[in-house]
């Protein structure tokens, strides 16, 4: 942008030297000066930066003025830009229709006749000059104006803060966008005066309407604090500042910011009821000193019980994180422990001290075993003991149990069709499953209600979290208080209950799911606050009835009941001495394996062998490698699978009878027995 004393005069005098005359008359003043050979040049030259223009009449006479009026036309509103007209003397506009033209034409125009006297001619110029210098002033006052608006923008912006205007008379409100957004008003949505009103909370509504009308008829500011419902039902807090303008032809208006404050209208709230709740506190205190040392402590027990839970729920966190690798590991531990001690306690004879401190140590072990199958069930590697089994009919013999747990306030039925094909489950597993979810429903329902209890035979489309086929699927629901998205969402995690603390560990759905993913169908549950919750456990079908099903024949190379000739194969050498130990002690002859490819140059021997018995977990080649070498090499080899997990990975083709570890001299006689040897 040029500066005003920089601003050249643009000459358009195509005709002799009045052009350089011009030029050097205007230097004299000290005018900067351009001199525009065509009417092209000088109509280009005309923007906002030139001082004024001077031009003959006789130049423009017979030329197309279009693109000259076109650029008076497009001037800036502060713009006016003075030209000087050079006549013929008697050339002035009420004698001369072309200076007429000219002058409606270029609006701002002063004409002067030649012959002119120098003095007369700088006096023109300077009075365009000065006009034009006025008009660059009004430039620089406009710029100003935008940029203090453009500031006041911003700061409202920054702020939140919604601008208005209302006429108290036409009742009419211009506002703002952020005033709009402030009450949840889109660009394109109505809101005015009357809009503003209803939207109003009936509370507050009369003493807004009381604050504008007090604000017409005084003066100085007005504040005003009130609630508003927006469109979508929310309610929300907001601040309003107001002054009263006065026009000078005595009209008024009221000029105002509005701020959202609902998040500090919220923090006071709060911080006025932690006051109050403070002074109760310190009165109650003050006045009965015993009756608050006792709530104090109890506050502090139940600080210690929340941190000692929280601890509790996190070591439990990681232990679920760790399960299957620890209890394979304790699994083989207890196994070393629990044989060494059922063969010891066959040779303390008469001494009563060292059979009590044996039995005590077998105790602790098994209750040891105990633990590593919960921890299992949670990592959904307990050993489960799959068969076809009549849904309907296990449900109809849990009945009278159900009834005693969920009490008489709660209405009990049953609906279990005749016929249904079975389903794969572990029977045990599934009582205990059906149990967990009557007393979720009994829970639920404190003051009563009906517990429905379904078997159905329902098809997956191979969708979500079930392949397709035929499942028998368990539906258990009730008319409790039911749960919101959010607590449905987490209902499986492992130690989340809604229950009080001490009422619930957290684990029970969590494990039902975890049993229904390893039984290769799934846990499903709906439920809406207030409309109860649905629980369906989808199993299965089995491919033929439980009758059906018959245990493959083994052949054995010995006579049953009498010693056999035993491959005993596992990498940890204190489980191979115990377990070789035990089944040495049942009269067996037992060769030792500490690898699977140990185990394979026995069998490629001449060595009679009349069972295998292996570890599943093994570096290199595991149980389930070697049981499939093992009966290329000898087809009718009884094998028996030794394990912590007692679960082949997904895809192995071998139904091999499993030995779940740690076991007792008893178990490993009892499955050596069941293969018929």
């Amino acid at each position: 942008m040029t500066c005003p004393g920089d601003a050249p005069a643009l000459i358009f005098m195509p005709g002799g030297r009045d052009a350089r005359l011009a030029a050097t008359l205007l230097s004299e003043i000290g005018q900067p000066a351009e001199i525009c050979p065509d009417l092209d040049r000088f109509v280009g030259a005309l923007d906002a930066d030139a001082a004024f223009g001077i031009l003959t009449e006789e130049a423009v006479r017979h030329a197309d003025l279009g693109p000259l009026a076109a650029a008076v036309a497009a001037q800036p509103s502060w713009s006016a830009l003075p030209f000087v007209v050079l006549t013929r003397h008697g050339g002035g506009p009420e004698r001369n229709p072309e200076a007429a033209r000219l002058s409606e034409l270029l609006g701002n125009v002063t004409f002067l006749e030649r012959p002119f006297h120098a003095t007369t001619f700088a006096s023109v110029a300077r009075a365009a000059r000065r006009g034009r210098e006025r008009q660059f002033e009004t430039r620089a006052a406009v710029e100003r104006l935008r940029r203090s608006e453009d500031t006041l923008r911003s700061a409202l912006s920054a702020g939140r803060l919604g601008m208005w205007q209302l006429h108290p008379e036409t009742k009419l409100l211009t506002v703002t966008p952020m005033m709009r957004e402030i009450f949840g008003r889109s660009e394109g949505e109505p809101f005015g005066y009357e809009d503003f009103l209803a939207s109003l909370h009936p509370e507050d509504r009369p003493g807004v309407i009381g604050t504008v009308e007090a604000a017409i008829g005084g003066s100085g500011e007005y504040r005003a604090e009130f609630r508003h419902i927006r469109p979508d039902g929310s309610l929300r807090w907001a601040e309003a500042t107001a002054r009263i303008e006065r026009e000078p032809d005595g009209a008024v208006r009221l000029v105002g910011l509005t701020a959202d404050v609902t998040a500090r209208k919220s923090a006071e709230a709060s911080q006025r009821e932690q006051t109050e709740d403070l002074e109760r506190r310190v009165a109650a205190r003050t006045a009965e000193l015993e009756q608050a040392h006792a709530r104090m402590l109890d506050e502090i027990r139940q600080r210690e019980r929340t941190e000692g839970q929280l601890l509790q729920s996190q070591k439990m966190e990681a232990i679920g994180q760790l399960t299957g690798g620890v209890a394979h590991d304790f699994n083989n531990l207890l196994m070393a422990v629990l044989g060494n001690l059922d063969l010891l306690s066959r040779h303390v004879g008469e001494d009563a001290r060292a059979t009590r401190l044996i039995d005590g140590a077998i105790q602790g072990a098994q209750r040891g075993a105990a633990l590593t199958q919960r921890l299992l069930a949670f990592a959904r590697r307990q050993e489960l003991k799959v068969e076809p089994r009549d849904l309907a009919e296990l449900v109809r013999g849990s009945e009278e149990l159900l009834r005693r747990s969920v009490g008489d306030d709660i209405e009990l039925s049953f609906d279990l069709p005749e016929g249904l094909p079975s389903a794969q489950v572990d029977g045990t597993q599934f009582d205990l499953a059906l149990l967990n979810l009557a007393v979720n429903a009994r829970d639920a329902m404190p003051d009563g209600g009906r517990l429905a209890i379904a078997v159905d035979l329902a098809e997956a489309a191979g969708e979500g979290d079930l392949a397709q086929g035929a499942y028998l699927r368990l539906s258990v629901s009730d008319t409790g208080t039911g749960m919101d998205a959010a607590t449905l969402e987490q209902a499986t995690q492992p130690f989340f209950s809604t229950k009080e603390l001490g009422k619930g560990t957290g684990l029970g759905l969590s494990m039902i799911h975890g049993l229904a993913q390893q039984l290769h169908g799934a846990l499903r549950l709906s439920s809406r606050p207030g409309a109860g919750t649905r629980a369906e456990l989808w199993l299965p079908a089995a491919e033929m009835p439980a009758a059906a099903r018959a245990a493959p024949a083994v052949a054995a190379t010995h006579r049953q009941g009498g010693a056999l000739r035993i491959l005993f194969v596992d990498d940890d050498a204190l489980i191979a001495m115990s377990s070789v130990d035990l089944l040495e002690d049942l009269g067996h002859h037992v060769i030792q394996a500490s690898s699977g490819p140990q185990a394979l140059s026995v069998l490629e021997g001449d060595a009679p062998i009349d069972l295998m018995i292996t570890d599943y977990s093994m570096p290199r080649m595991n149980g389930g490698e070697l049981s499939r070498r093992a009966r290329e090499l000898r087809p009718g080899l009884p094998i028996l699978l030794a394990t912590g997990y007692a679960e082949l990975p997904e895809g192995a083709s071998l139904d091999l009878p499993r030995l779940a570890k740690p076991y007792m001299q008893r178990q490993l006689a009892e499955e050596i027995a069941r293969l018929g040897l």
